[in-house]
């Protein structure tokens, strides 16, 4: 959930989560075939990909399904083309959402992603109206009994990593994106798991929203997320603990 990880645990209690295997099944086929078709099918030379598989991996995904995404990237099996688009927004309370979207037709996806932000009380806007509220970092996850913060300080701080936060059930640690895979192996060659890790846009600084605010801004994330083009939503929003409790009822 891009920094949102606490919502997503509430929702995850709920229940309301179970519906979205296939969509995730589907976000990560995309991933693999663009990585493929951009860097080649092969995984040990490959980054972006032998991240993708990874993930796919993670999810259980069957061999059969990610071979045939990489193969569509190559083009040794017929596949659509997709395109990679950032699409940025506001949201009430002058919050600010980053979308990164892979489509077969951009104009539909446009149109359907502008809807999703004016029926949430926010508007899509030009390039760079968001991005200026954001870094481009590394972010990494991992499960919170994964790790202790003596841990994390001595093995991904001395590996590069800039910085680590407690996102209720998990850690979140960021770096600078070319360091990325230098602190991931030295979490793994330390046998801490990784639970996901990847370039991300990461506030500068949150805007704590409540009330009715809080709602909308979580409602429009989720409807963003859960857009079949849509493969990260990145926000500038915080809600606290109490607030997120109201909230789920």
């Amino acid at each position: 959930m891009s920094g949102h990880s606490k919502w997503a645990t509430i929702k995850r209690k709920k229940g309301a989560l179970d519906a979205k295997r296939g969509k995730l099944f589907t976000k990560l086929i995309k991933e693999i075939t663009v990585a493929a078709r951009m860097g080649g099918g092969n995984v040990d030379g490959n980054p972006r990909l032998r991240k993708a598989v990874t993930d796919a991996r993670s999810q259980a995904m069957p061999a059969d399904t990610i071979k045939r995404a990489i193969q569509r990237g190559t083009g040794e099996i017929e596949g659509v083309n997709y395109e990679e688009i950032v699409y940025e927004g506001t949201g009430p309370g002058g919050t600010l959402f980053i979308v990164d979207v892979m489509t077969d037709n951009k104009n539909r996806t446009v149109a359907e992603v502008r809807k999703i932000f004016e029926k949430n009380n926010g508007v899509m806007s030009s390039s760079g109206s968001a991005a200026w509220a954001f870094d481009r970092k590394g972010l990494i996850t991992l499960a919170k009994e994964a790790a202790t913060e003596d841990q994390l300080m001595e093995i991904a701080v001395g590996a590069g990593a800039d910085d680590y936060t407690d996102q209720g059930e998990e850690w979140q640690v960021t770096c600078s994106v070319e360091l990325t895979d230098p602190v991931v192996k030295a979490l793994e060659d330390a046998k801490i798991a990784v639970k996901s890790s990847g370039p991300a846009y990461v506030p500068k600084n949150k805007k704590q929203v409540e009330g009715r605010d809080a709602e909308v801004c979580l409602n429009l994330f989720d409807a963003l997320d859960d857009h079949d083009d849509v493969q990260n939503v990145y926000a500038d929003f915080d809600v606290s603990e109490d607030e997120l409790a109201r909230i789920a009822g």
